[in-house]
Parts: structure tokens; sequence; C-alpha cells
């Protein structure tokens, strides 16, 4: 059977996509354990703010189908530590990713399953290339939100579940007003 050919609409400044497709919304009570500073995570509960969403064109999740998907990452600290997703490595660990920033700045975090981590920035019109087997998390470390667009293959699936576990072995954090990529205390080697 052949799937037929269609459009969406992106609006680049907000990363919107009409029709929007599966929109998923976390709040920061979604990312409970994933901050290091508990004291300032319940503190910001009590607000509950909206840490990200994205918007994921519904295409078959199966090979030979492209999963893509815009994602908008709000500004905002929990302590010293900015706003980001919770990152994941793919279920099919060989597939690769790539992202376009439309807007905003911030951090693109990539971990190999035994702990090794790079960084990419993240600014309007950079394409970052996620390689297979890298888990990857964003972090907003600027004012605006951050809006990219993603593109993976169909049937990767997404494995939340060991960062969860073990988390990322680097964070970013604020240091006298600069964004800097440190050691993560909490990160539990495999």
């Amino acid at each position: 059977m052949y799937w037929k050919p269609f459009n969406i609409n992106c609006d680049f400044d907000s990363g919107v996509l009409t029709p929007p497709g599966n929109l998923v919304v976390r709040h920061l009570s979604d990312m409970k354990g994933f901050y290091q500073d508990a004291e300032a995570f319940t503190t910001l509960l009590g607000q509950n703010p909206k840490i990200y969403e994205y918007y994921n064109v519904i295409i078959p999740e199966e090979p030979g189908h492209l999963q893509h998907c815009t994602s908008i990452l709000m500004p905002g600290r929990v302590g010293d530590e900015y706003f980001m997703s919770k990152g994941h490595f793919h279920k099919k660990t060989d597939t690769a990713e790539i992202y376009v920033t439309y807007r905003g700045n911030g951090i693109l975090l990539l971990q190999t399953p035994e702990g090794h981590c790079e960084y990419l920035h993240m600014y309007p019109g950079s394409m970052s290339y996620i390689p297979p087997y890298w888990a990857h998390r964003t972090v907003n470390t600027g004012s605006n939100p951050l809006v990219f667009f993603g593109v993976y293959r169909g049937d990767a699936g997404h494995d939340y579940g060991i960062i969860e576990e073990n988390g990322f072995a680097k964070i970013v954090v604020e240091i006298n007003g600069i964004p800097t990529v440190v050691d993560n205390p909490k990160y539990k080697q495999k």
C-alpha cells in the first residue's frame, strides 16, 4: 500500500505545526528527579511551568518512513540548571537524527552508552547531526523559546528509561551568567 504524500505547515517562529499531529507537553511535574537542586524544584513545582512541548507528525512507526517533529523548549532554570528535555536513546540504537534550529539558543548534549559526552551549540540556522548510538538532550540557554525541527527513521522509537535511571554524565548550569557544561554529580555510570 502506498502512503499518500502530504504537506504540514510549520510556523518557524513558534514551532507550531498545522495540523498539530501528536502534541506532547511536559511540565516541571513530569521532570521529577531530572534536576539537581531538589529545593528549587519543589519551590518551582507550585507554579508547575511548561518545560517543553513537541508536535510529532503522524507517520507510521515502521521502516522506510521518516518521523519528523518540532520541539519548543521554554526558557528558565531550576536553581542554576537550565530547562531541558528528558533526553533519550533510540530503541533502534543504530538510528541517527538531525535537528535544525529555527529560533533561540541552546546546547545539545550527546552521550554514548559508556557515558562519553559531547555537546553542540544550537542557534538559528544550525543543523545538528546526532549519530547512531548517542543519547541526546536539548537545553535552552537563552531567554526565548528554543524552537527546532527533528527528523529520524520511522521505526527508531525512544528509550527514556536509561536516562531516567542513570541521568546524563553532564549538565548545563549558569555560572557567573554563562551557560556552562559541568559533570553531573548524580550520574550513575553503567
